[in-house]
């Protein structure tokens, strides 16, 4: 079971990817900083919005799931810069892991959700 303390770890672990991102998107060469810099930025702001609006919300499933498939998006959008040569390979690793472990946390808050009447 999930408890409130685990749901404050995913907010906080998503928070410091948010900052970790902001460092990197502002040095993405200037034709890919304003489109997909600002993407990644965005879409990580919204994941970050829609968890905390989980931990307040009655109807956490709908919501978890909106999250769920932001951060398969971000996942490409990651991989795109990487590809593009926006982020170095040991950046791209490290938002990838942190990525994936705010999915890991996010798929057992998930589950929890789905089996509380």
């Amino acid at each position: 079971m999930v408890s409130r303390n685990e749901e404050l770890v995913i907010i906080v672990k998503m928070y410091d990817l948010i900052k970790w991102c902001c460092e990197h998107t502002s040095k993405f060469p200037r034709n890919y900083r304003f489109v997909l810099g600002e993407r990644i930025e965005k879409n990580m702001l919204d994941v970050l919005e829609w968890l905390i609006d989980a931990k307040f919300s009655k109807n956490r499933i709908e919501v978890l799931t909106r999250i769920n498939l932001k951060l398969e998006i971000l996942r490409h959008q990651l991989r795109l810069a990487k590809d593009l040569q926006c982020l170095r390979v040991n950046s791209y690793l490290y938002s990838c892991k942190s990525v994936d472990e705010i999915g890991r946390l996010l798929g057992a808050w998930l589950k929890t959700a789905r089996a509380t009447p």
